[in-house]
């Protein structure tokens, strides 16, 4: 399962630097510049990231630009949720910051699209008589 921490650069100008030249975040070894991955608030920024990376079709059909959207949405719903645990705790919240936060998510989740982008599991007609005929000739 590919995380936010293990993105591979989009841009193929960066790829074609050595493992060296790029930040540890580019190489997948940090999630953030100077965070440590295994705090509990990582690990749900790592998930959300994740889980719309997947909505969107998965990694490879994404630009850098909407790669850096997906975190800032990340971000976002991380904090919210914070708040939102304050709030269920009995601790009082700001009620504006926490409207103008969900405005934000509406707007962001806007720019990287909301859709679920469906995988292709259906085979090509190539393939499809590709399997038939190997099917006859092993039968």
């Amino acid at each position: 399962m590919t995380t936010t921490a293990q993105m591979p650069a989009s841009n193929p100008d960066v790829g074609r630097l050595k493992p060296e030249a790029r930040s540890r975040v580019t190489n997948g070894a940090d999630i953030l510049p100077g965070v440590d991955g295994r705090s509990m608030t990582a690990r749900r920024y790592r998930d959300i990231s994740s889980a719309i990376i997947a909505d969107q079709g998965g990694e490879g059909r994404l630009s850098e630009a909407r790669l850096q959207l997906i975190r800032r949405f990340a971000a976002a719903a991380v904090i919210a949720e914070q708040m939102e645990a304050k709030l269920a705790m009995g601790v009082e919240i700001n009620i504006v910051e926490h409207a103008q936060l969900s405005s934000t998510l509406v707007r962001i989740a806007q720019r990287i699209g909301i859709n679920r982008v469906p995988k292709t599991i259906t085979p090509t007609l190539a393939d499809y008589i590709d399997g038939i005929a190997d099917e006859e000739a092993a039968g």
